[in-house]
């Protein structure tokens, strides 16, 4: 392997091939670029335009589209990381663009400040995390994209934009979730908060009851949620509400037993049983839903929104109007019993309130995410198929990051800001210098 050193930073030729964090998507760069600034990454960039390259950047490989592929140049931005100012009058955070939210979110705990809100896993870089759209939970509180008052971007002529609501503000409404189509973002300013508690209360629930009381399940809680899990009438739900305390963590034996051992370790077996024997699932889901108890719990932010995720699988997300949640579920619900489909994994659904950003999931209607997985390794065309069939009748958005079929005609009809984004990208990279084929899918040539 040959390898170039330029100052901090580096670039080497591509010796094996990337793959993201699910295994399904698999590509082979030319060479791969670790910049440690803007400006190193801007030289890259023009680099990669005289070779006649297109560059693609990726953080941990989260995403389960072929979002971050490339056969060009691959940018980590690994070198790009930590937080450089906190300011305390604004009550805001600038975070280099590779820094992974769980190191974001113990430094900020240390301060005593918190974001607001949180997806509920965190090992994503802050960039990959808000470029694809990552959301929560919540009945007031919105996405991470929402909560970015600022942000840097390396366009593909190699100026650095600091761009906010008041400077360049069509860049900012649109390039908070760029999708990677706008520009390489170097740098992040989140809004935080003073550092808060929450109270997490878990409850089992049967399906027919959330289903009646989803309304007011989501009125009622500043963070609601539920698991369903197919093959049974059971569910799993999760109200977080902000606590004066005293704080009452889990236990750490207990938490390790349900979080780690249960809910990793035992559903990993389970779920490579049920993807050798697929009969054996609806049984395995109806004596897994039952073993589910009751428990309340108070911690700060990131400890009750983020749990670890170790058992990897392919995951297809959809947001619709909430209006249409609970029809939308009934019908997912009458779909999977009436079908041979085995189903493994729980189908997930959070909210969200209308945010303003051009090509968010919730851009400008409130929002009910429904999100389906199976295990790796498990043939999920026909199951995401006719999951996505009743998603899209119901006005559906697919997440930028998981998988979905839609092309850019049918986004467009979804997007009520969808030519505004692909206005500014004709303009911020006329060359596609940040094209590849899916983003050619979703966003048109």
């Amino acid at each position: 392997m040959s390898t170039r050193t330029a100052g901090p930073g580096s670039a080497r030729t591509a010796g094996s091939p990337w793959r993201n964090w699910a295994g399904n998507v698999t590509s082979r760069p030319v060479r791969e670029v670790s910049p440690a600034s803007a400006d190193e990454l801007a030289a890259e960039l023009r680099r990669a335009a005289r070779d006649g390259l297109r560059v693609k950047t990726v953080g941990t490989g989260h995403s389960f589209t072929p979002i971050a592929a490339t056969d060009g140049v691959l940018v980590r931005p690994d070198l790009l990381t930590g937080i450089r100012r906190i300011d305390r009058a604004a009550m805001t955070v600038t975070v280099a663009s590779g820094t992974p939210l769980k190191r974001l979110n113990v430094a900020l705990a240390r301060e005593g400040l918190s974001l607001t809100n949180m997806g509920d896993i965190m090992e994503q870089t802050v960039a990959g995390a808000t470029s694809t759209g990552t959301h929560g939970t919540g009945r007031d509180s919105a996405s991470l994209a929402a909560q970015i008052r600022a942000l840097e971007l390396v366009t593909a002529d190699g100026r650095t934009l600091t761009c906010s609501a008041e400077r360049h503000p069509e860049v900012f409404a649109a390039a908070r979730i760029g999708l990677g189509a706008l520009g390489v973002v170097t740098a992040i300013t989140f809004a935080v908060e003073p550092l808060f508690l929450l109270t997490a209360r878990e409850e089992p629930m049967r399906f027919d009851r959330v289903i009646a009381e989803f309304d007011q399940l989501h009125a009622e809680n500043e963070h609601f949620e539920f698991y369903w899990f197919p093959h049974t009438d059971n569910c799993n739900t999760k109200r977080n509400n902000r606590s004066a305390g005293p704080a009452a963590p889990l236990p750490r034996l207990g938490g390790w037993f349900e979080d780690e051992f249960l809910s990793n370790g035992v559903f990993r077996a389970a779920c490579a049983l049920g993807r050798a024997v697929p009969p054996v699932i609806p049984s395995i889901a109806r004596v897994s839903s039952r073993a589910l108890s009751a428990r309340t719990y108070t911690d700060i932010p990131y400890k009750v929104f983020t749990t670890p995720r170790r058992v990897r699988f392919l995951e297809m997300e959809y947001a619709l109007p909430r209006e249409a949640a609970t029809t939308a579920l009934r019908e997912l619900k009458a779909m999977v019993e009436r079908s041979p489909l085995k189903v493994s994994f729980p189908v997930e659904v959070r909210t969200a309130p209308a945010d303003d950003v051009a090509l968010s999931t919730a851009s400008g209607r409130e929002t009910a995410y429904i999100a389906v997985h199976l295990y790796r390794g498990t043939p999920h065309r026909g199951y995401f198929t006719a999951v996505e069939r009743i998603m899209t009748a119901h006005g559906g958005r697919p997440h930028w990051g998981k998988v979905h079929t839609r092309d850019a005609d049918r986004l467009a009809a979804v997007y009520p800001r969808f030519a505004e984004f692909t206005a500014l990208r004709d303009r911020l990279d006329p060359e596609r210098l940040f094209a590849n084929d899916h983003l050619r899918r979703v966003l048109g040539d």
